[in-house]
Parts: C-alpha cells; structure tokens; sequence
C-alpha cells in the first residue's frame, strides 16, 4: 500500500473514532467529509443547539496533531463552514469550529471553539 493510500485510511480511521466519541458525548453527526467549493470539513455535529464543523487530526501524538492544524487549514476549513452554515444551522444559536485529536492508546481530545481561541 502506498503512503497516501495509508494516510488515507488511516484518516478515515480517525473519523469514524471522531463521530463515535463525538456521539457518546451528545453530539449528533450531520454529516461527513462535507465538501463545498474552497474546503472540506471532516465532521458537521449538532448538539442542542450548537453547531460544530470538527476538524480531525490523527496524529502520533497531540502535539503533533495540533502542529498540523495550523491557521491555513483552518482559514480553509472556516471557508467551508461558512458555505455550510446555511445548510446545517438553521436553528442553531452558536455555530463554531472544533477540532478532535486522535492519538495512539489515549482517548480521543475535543477542543471546542478553535478558531477563536
């Protein structure tokens, strides 16, 4: 198998330990790997009345997974947000962008509100 091939699965391996974790939580998963022109958000929650685009990083260690969220994905990611804020949030009164970190023999890692700090 080759490199991005494994990327591939292994991220797609994380999204699917995301929404889990994700739904034991409360959150209800709208959609996946949502795309629009200008981006692509790994997972759209819902939660009361809290609308969250969660971005996914699997990583060998949270450190690194949060190095790999730097302000260019996320300009891309709140691109794409934006466009699916209509779709999704219709009657949601706090719409934000998350992200979940996925590392080895640890629980998964839910920072709310990353965009804003």
């Amino acid at each position: 198998m080759n490199r991005r091939a494994k990327a591939e699965r292994q991220g797609r391996r994380a999204e699917t330990i995301a929404a889990w974790w994700l739904r034991l939580h409360g959150w209800r998963i709208l959609a996946q790997r949502a795309r629009v022109p200008g981006g692509e958000v790994d997972l759209v929650a819902k939660r009361g009345r809290t609308l969250a685009f969660v971005e996914v990083k699997a990583r060998s260690s949270e450190h690194a997974a949060g190095l790999a969220l730097d302000r260019n994905r996320l300009r891309r990611v709140a691109v794409a947000a934006e466009r699916l804020a209509a779709r999704y949030g219709r009657d949601c009164n706090v719409i934000r962008i998350d992200a979940l970190y996925v590392v080895p023999r640890r629980w998964p890692r839910h920072v709310p509100d990353v965009w804003n700090g």
